[in-house]
């Protein structure tokens, strides 16, 4: 029997370096002969094939395929409790099968249920839902799986790096949403079209990453070329995750981001629209299609703050780094906390001005997208390679229910509640609206509580995380060769 160091028994002792499929198993490396000898018939073709398969194509097709993912989840309304309930099956599978086989299947298996439920007419709704939540689940694999095969091929700087390109999917894929949403809306009256162009194109990402994705060994970043002995079980990764407190604040952080977005995505165009009617800029809308241009501005700043938030989060993270090993959480928490103002001037200035409110959402969107890859990065530092992927899953589980699952309809239980007493006066469904959405920078400030309490223990984390892979992982020179 072997113990590991938080006390979990690991399934096996063996120094095999199978990675299992879902028909079998195989060798996770691309073994090559030595001698030389003249090509046969395909040969030249998968030795192109495998120059191709460097880490950093496989971290953008990853990317591309991400954005497809948000793009998709974005595009209608999405039940997302299938979502939920999917994530920590494939985080159990990712940690234990082949992940590139996982997500091809995933990818296909999306872009197929979105281009059928496309042609479901209203009268089976219920079928359209049922379709919606299918996607949920092809979606899961994906979020729940890519960010390790990320963390399995870069390191320190370079895997923050590229985890900022891959979360860069967030909001560019979200901000894409909304845009192909509202013009395929527009273009052909039928918001049916927005589900025609992204499985295409889903499509395309699955069999990239079937061909040009290679699938690493698990730590293969994080061990200096040692072996890493079978994994604990999934009773014992659920255990050895709820005591890590890094990982318990960071996810409960991530949640709060996870709730603002999700609100502002559903309602702050609407109440910019709202604001513009009390402008009198704007005549309150009667019909069953509106003019969806605050819904495309918003989407053209989402896009625009999560390249700037990504891109600055990785340079600041990268700097704060050479003054304090905290630097991750301490940037995540201070980024939040600046968002949390300029949210709050939002609702203060767009009664007055709309541009003041697009400059105050640009900033605060800029400030909360810093942090979406700095925290997959925490998680990377203080959870062990073989239990990642259910980390991931589990940390997406807790951002959607206690996030953006939910906060979309209390922000609209909380305005319609208020909106009762003068339903037919334009200010008061304004105002109403606004005082909603101040609930938003209140959950914000919470969330930079957690990254300064993740903070805390950030370091013990981490070092405890780094001793259970040193005691996992078995030096090749003490691999036995028959």
């Amino acid at each position: 029997m072997c113990v590991e160091s938080d006390g979990c028994e690991i399934e096996g002792c063996s120094s095999s370096d199978e990675v299992h499929t879902l028909s079998g198993s195989m060798s996770p490396g691309l073994k090559s002969s030595p001698d030389l000898h003249p090509c046969k018939p395909g040969q030249k073709f998968r030795a192109a094939l495998l120059r191709c398969r460097s880490p950093a194509a496989a971290a953008g097709i990853l990317s591309f395929g991400n954005v497809l993912n948000y793009m998709d989840r974005y595009t209608v309304a999405v039940f997302i409790c299938s979502f939920m309930v999917a994530a920590p099956i494939f985080g159990y599978l990712g940690d234990r099968f082949n992940r590139k086989i996982i997500l091809s299947c995933g990818i296909f298996f999306w872009s197929a249920v979105t281009l059928s439920s496309s042609f479901i007419t209203k009268e089976y709704y219920w079928l359209f839902v049922l379709s919606r939540g299918l996607v949920g689940i092809g979606e899961s694999s994906y979020s729940s799986i890519s960010p390790t095969i990320i963390g399995d091929l870069f390191t320190n700087n370079s895997r923050t790096m590229m985890l900022s390109v891959f979360y860069l999917a967030i909001p560019l894929g979200s901000g894409l949403g909304y845009i192909l949403g509202s013009s395929a809306k527009e273009a052909a009256g039928d918001w049916h079209w927005a589900l025609r162009v992204s499985p295409v194109l889903g499509m395309t990402a699955g069999t990239l990453i079937l061909f040009f994705v290679p699938e690493p060994k698990r730590g293969h970043a994080d061990q200096l070329g040692g072996r890493i002995k079978h994994r604990t079980s999934w009773l014992c990764d659920m255990k050895a995750l709820a005591k890590n407190r890094s990982y318990v604040f960071s996810s409960l952080a991530s949640a709060a981001v996870s709730f603002a977005t999700g609100a502002f995505g559903m309602w702050i165009p609407l109440y910019l629209f709202r604001a513009q009617v009390v402008q009198k800029t704007a005549e309150a809308c009667t019909k069953d299609i509106c003019s969806s241009k605050d819904s495309l501005i918003f989407g053209a700043i989402t896009c625009v703050t999560g390249l700037l938030g990504v891109v600055i989060g990785a340079a600041t993270t990268r700097l704060c780094r050479q003054k304090t090993e905290r630097a991750d959480p301490l940037v995540c928490a201070v980024s939040m906390l600046g968002s949390a103002i300029f949210v709050c001037l939002i609702f203060v200035v767009a009664k007055k001005s709309i541009i003041g409110a697009y400059v105050c959402i640009f900033i605060g969107e800029t400030l909360l997208f810093l942090n979406w890859a700095i925290t997959a990065d925490i998680l990377m530092y203080v959870v062990i390679p073989t239990r990642r992927a259910t980390a991931v899953a589990f940390q997406g589980f807790t951002s959607h229910l206690l996030g953006d699952a939910g906060s979309p309809y209390l922000i609209g239980l909380i305005s319609d509640a208020l909106q009762k007493s003068y339903t037919r006066s334009v200010l008061w469904q304004f105002l109403s609206l606004g005082y909603a959405l101040m609930l938003c920078p209140f959950v914000i400030v919470l969330g930079g509580m957690f990254f300064l309490a993740t903070a805390l223990f950030f370091l013990d984390d981490r070092d405890k995380a780094e001793k259970q892979l040193a005691a996992m992982t078995r030096p090749p020179s003490s691999v036995k060769v028959s």
